[in-house]
């Protein structure tokens, strides 16, 4: 099943309600939203920094990613960036095709 690297950061509404309601509730949110798409969260930590949640997700699918984001992103409290995470063997995979790329100015 595909992994799925989540980094979000709450606006400040986002974490007036973290503040309210907890930060194991979030977590406990993750899975229940994780499960109801077919996978699970694999890791949900908080951070400081450039962004509040770091979060691992396998998934079924790029398009239960991208609901997963969307959703999120639609609460307005929330902004997330999403990014496919690769295995070895994929990464493997996809250096021994060959791609016809000319860089710019070559």
């Amino acid at each position: 099943m595909p992994k799925y690297l989540v980094q979000a950061s709450y606006t400040a509404d986002g974490l007036k309600g973290l503040q309210k309601e907890g930060a194991a509730s979030r977590v406990q949110s993750a899975n229940k939203v994780a499960e109801a798409l077919g996978g699970k969260c694999d890791g949900f930590y908080w951070a400081f920094g450039d962004h509040d949640v770091i979060a691992i997700f396998d998934l079924p699918s790029a398009s239960d990613a991208a609901a997963l984001a969307f959703a999120v992103s639609a609460s307005g409290v929330i902004r997330t960036k999403t990014t496919q995470m690769l295995t070895a063997s994929e990464a493997d995979e996809a250096l021994k095709k060959s791609v016809n790329f000319r860089p710019p100015g070559s």
